[in-house]
């Protein structure tokens, strides 16, 4: 595995890879890698003959300056697993290098970012697209892989995608859980053991919300969702909403496999999401 730090050295050596009709998949991510990660990576093994995995912490996507101090970092760790799954090429990047002068693009999404994670974090996606897009630029590839755990996250990608006209297969893929449901997510291991015990209990309740939808009128439902969590202890539900799959508008009544239960809540200083299709 070769490690670049300049988008222009890599991007003259994928060149040299897309020159000899060599297929590229590209991971992004802001490291501190666990199984959902790799599973990605794997994915992405499989699909193509070059692999490319980006380590980005992108300061344009956090609307709290101390969530972003405390975002974790651990590159060797992160490139050691990356080498064991198979990965060609690591871009880790420093922030200078892509943001040599502020992005000040603004993008229109629409509906699709004005409501949950985009009523609670203004002006993150609006960083998402930013650094995507530069790294679209930089490795140009034909597949990207993101994980479906943040799901908002992928539908403003693929919008981004179409309006920007970008030739790149955008792939979603599972979200990977622990054995007792909790979401893979680089921010659990800032969970205290007493919020680890007490984390799985939002998995719990999306998956027996499924077994209720059809029987339940929506409003009913979020609200036993929202008190179930809330009533464990430790929890703290900032919003649940139950929306289309496409445009990620609250759903007006049940239509199978075409809605999204999408959750975030809080652990004390950590704010873990999750979502499922019903």
């Amino acid at each position: 595995m070769t490690v670049f730090e300049s988008r222009e050295t890599l991007a003259d050596t994928l060149h040299l890879h897309r020159a000899k009709h060599m297929s590229i998949g590209f991971v992004p991510t802001m490291g501190a890698l666990h199984a959902g990660h790799i599973s990605l990576v794997s994915r992405c093994r499989e699909d193509n003959e070059v692999v490319v995995v980006s380590i980005f912490v992108n300061p344009a996507q956090f609307n709290d300056k101390n969530d972003l101090a405390r975002y974790p970092r651990m590159l060797e760790a992160d490139s050691e697993k990356l080498q064991a799954a198979g990965c060609d090429f690591l871009f880790a990047p420093a922030v200078e290098e892509m943001y040599p002068e502020e992005d000040r693009r603004q993008f229109d999404f629409g509906m699709l970012d004005k409501v949950m994670e985009g009523v609670y974090r203004p002006g993150h996606f609006n960083g998402v697209a930013q650094i995507v897009s530069k790294l679209f630029d930089t490795v140009q590839p034909q597949r990207a892989y993101f994980g479906e755990k943040d799901f908002q996250q992928l539908a403003v990608i693929r919008r981004m995608v179409k309006m920007l006209h970008y030739p790149v297969e955008i792939v979603g893929c599972p979200i990977v859980r622990e054995a007792d449901g909790l979401a893979m997510s680089s921010r659990n291991a800032r969970l205290t053991v007493e919020q680890l015990k007490q984390a799985p209990v939002i998995a719990d309740t999306l998956f027996q919300s499924r077994r209720k939808i059809a029987h339940t009128p929506l409003d009913e439902l979020k609200r036993w969702v929202k008190d179930r969590i809330n009533n464990t202890g430790g929890l703290e539900v900032e919003y649940f909403e139950i929306v289309d799959r496409e445009t990620l508008q609250p759903a007006a009544g049940y239509r199978e496999n075409e809605l999204q239960g999408c959750i975030a809540v809080h652990a004390g200083d950590v704010r873990l999401i999750d979502n499922v299709t019903y």
